[in-house]
């Protein structure tokens, strides 16, 4: 899965270690996240979305999908 998570925090000023705390989760979690090394649950993509206030499909999408 592809995402713009690192080009969302980046528009909001927010640091990794920001973006964690208001997640709920590790900074290494949101590492992970931005290098795709991990695909977050349906959970914590909500809240992601949520957060920037845009829909999931604007920050998370398949890699084949063009």
């Amino acid at each position: 899965m592809r995402n713009k998570l690192k080009v969302y925090r980046a528009m909001h000023d927010l640091t990794q270690e920001a973006l964690a705390e208001k997640l709920g989760v590790t900074r290494q979690t949101i590492i992970s996240i931005e290098s795709g090394r991990y695909d977050p649950s349906l959970g914590l993509a909500f809240k992601i979305a949520g957060l920037f206030k845009v829909k999931i499909e604007d920050v998370f999408s398949r890699e084949d999908a063009d």
